[in-house]
């Protein structure tokens, strides 16, 4: 039985409830009235955090393109060594969307012989910083000289050894050059008083000369030091199959490096071939050796010998799962590892299978016909349309997370070996460039390149990889922390597995690296959205090499 309501009864709760809203109003003007009368009113919704940064940036002169660290905040620009370090103009810069400039000024000539800061603005201050590198080949030689000569920069101060029988009284300057190259305004950029060039010195008492270039003047002082010996055995650098002897003795004698295993009688003399002189510095590069074993090397020159250096040389070692047939799937993720055992390997399929299916993936497809390798394949995952471009690739390191449809990684595992050579088998299907950003734009059909590298490397830590473009960071060749690099790569289909080699080009012999990077890619530009749909790069049986 319906129930009507009573009439008189609604009317009074409807007299009632707008009561309730007209208080409920007027406690609200009288709020809002206190706080005008207060003078303020408060905003407790807190701005968001979000690091405004300099995404790009040019200046006259630059060697290479400037370095940009979006977690440190801080640019490194290389410059040639006729500019003016004091006075550097930056023809072109980018800042991230919605940042401004509040500090600093990137419109004038910027003054980079010490730190310039730049204050950005989003929805709060950070301090970037701007740094300049350059380096001026400096050099002083005189006749007869022993080794290197000592340039401290800092101190302004030079030294040369002569051999003691020749003495300090007269010395004939060769070359000297202790400021930058270059014209301006049809002048040289660094003048020298006096030029010394061609002269004979007294050297017993040090020699000042006036450096002027860029409108300054530095006065450095030149120092002359005998040897009691005319050769010495500087050090030895020791890798696995190759060693590195360094020596010093006077130029335009038969200089050279000798050695043998410890405890032989006979010693080798290391071919001509093998010895690099840069005035009465030398070095010779000792291959052929066996690993773990002990050695000894000396200097010569003529008649004379340095003294006598001990070196041990290191293992042969391989990468975990080199053959790149260990694989097991989680989900639709494939891995390159065996089920339950350690990672050394990874792929950006955690990304990919987001929107698709795994683009990195085992085949038995091989280079010998047994066993799997990794095929990597370009793909465009989408998910009702929208999506990216995804390369096929493999790398030693681990996949960190997805930033939204980005990729962060971590590039390198722990290795203190120094390899020379990579090696391995690989077959290639290039298909045009389907997929750009606007800063590849230019490639758009072109056919795609597959990557292969090796890197070498001493940082504290494995290389943080960042894809998205609002803090993008990738892998620099070129940077500090990189010992030794060599890459391959191909825009050309190669329809069957052929061999290929990677050398790598080292910055110091003496440098020990912390970790190793090896990455293949189908498409070289994949961490920028940017490649051929349906490249393939199989990739089949690395292995490190210790020898030239």
């Amino acid at each position: 039985m319906a129930i009507r309501p009573d009439r008189h009864n609604t009317d009074r709760m409807t007299i009632h409830r707008f009561h309730n809203i007209f208080r409920a109003i007027a406690a609200t003007l009288a709020t809002a009235a206190m706080m005008l009368t207060n003078g303020c009113l408060k905003n407790d919704i807190p701005y968001p955090r979000i690091q405004p940064d300099i995404t790009a940036i040019e200046a006259e002169g630059l060697l290479s393109p400037a370095e940009i660290d979006v977690p440190g905040r801080m640019v490194v620009m290389k410059f040639d060594e006729s500019v003016d370090l004091s006075n550097v103009d930056i023809t072109s810069y980018s800042l991230s969307e919605g940042a401004s400039i509040v500090n600093g000024d990137l419109d004038k000539p910027v003054n980079l012989t010490k730190y310039y800061i730049v204050t950005l603005k989003l929805y709060q201050e950070y301090d970037w910083v701007l740094q300049g590198v350059q380096t001026i080949e400096r050099y002083f030689t005189v006749e007869n000289q022993i080794g290197a000569t000592i340039i401290d920069v800092t101190a302004r101060r030079v030294v040369v050894t002569v051999p003691e029988s020749s003495g300090l009284e007269k010395v004939k300057v060769l070359k000297i050059k202790l400021g930058p190259a270059g014209e301006k305004d049809g002048r040289p950029i660094t003048v020298t008083t006096p030029a010394l060039a061609g002269e004979t010195i007294d050297l017993t008492q040090p020699v000042k000369v006036t450096v002027s270039s860029f409108g300054r003047e530095e006065t450095w002082t030149i120092y002359g030091e005998t040897a009691t010996s005319n050769v010495a055995t500087l050090r030895a650098d020791a890798w696995t199959q190759v060693a590195w002897i360094y020596g010093t003795a006077i130029e335009g004698r038969d200089n050279g490096v000798e050695y043998r295993l410890k405890g032989a009688d006979e010693w080798i003399k290391a071919p001509q071939s093998a010895i690099t002189s840069t005035g009465g510095s030398f070095y010779a590069r000792l291959t052929n050796l066996n690993p773990q074993t002990t050695y000894e090397a000396r200097a010569y020159s003529d008649e004379e010998l340095g003294a006598i250096v001990e070196f041990t040389t290191g293992s042969i070692e391989q990468v975990p799962n080199s053959s790149l047939s260990e694989w097991s799937k989680a989900g639709k993720v494939w891995n390159p590892w065996p089920e339950g055992g350690e990672s050394f390997w990874d792929t950006g399929n955690k990304g990919a299978t987001i929107a698709g299916e795994s683009n990195s993936t085992p085949t038995t497809d091989t280079s010998s016909g047994t066993g799997q390798a990794a095929r990597l394949e370009t793909i465009f995952a989408s998910v009702f349309g929208i999506g990216k471009l995804a390369a096929g690739n493999i790398f030693t390191g681990t996949y960190v997370r997805t930033d939204g449809t980005n990729g962060v990684l971590s590039f390198g595992r722990p290795f203190t070996q120094r390899p020379t050579k990579l090696r391995g088998y690989l077959k290639y299907n290039s298909t045009p460039i389907s997929n750009t950003t606007a800063d590849y734009a230019d490639l758009l059909g072109q056919p795609d390149i597959c990557s292969v590298y090796i890197a070498l490397i001493d940082s504290p830590e494995p290389v943080e990889i960042r894809t998205n473009p609002k803090n993008q960071q990738m892998f620099d060749p070129n940077g500090s922390y990189v010992v030794a690099y060599g890459n391959f790569e191909s825009n050309q289909t190669i329809p069957e597995y052929i061999p290929f080699e990677i050398e790598l080009d080292y910055r110091a012999t003496d440098r020990v690296p912390r970790y190793i990077i090896i990455v293949a890619s189908a498409s070289k530009y994949g961490d920028f959205f940017t490649g051929g749909v349906g490249s393939l790069l199989c990739i089949d049986d690395l292995e490190l090499l210790y020898d030239y």
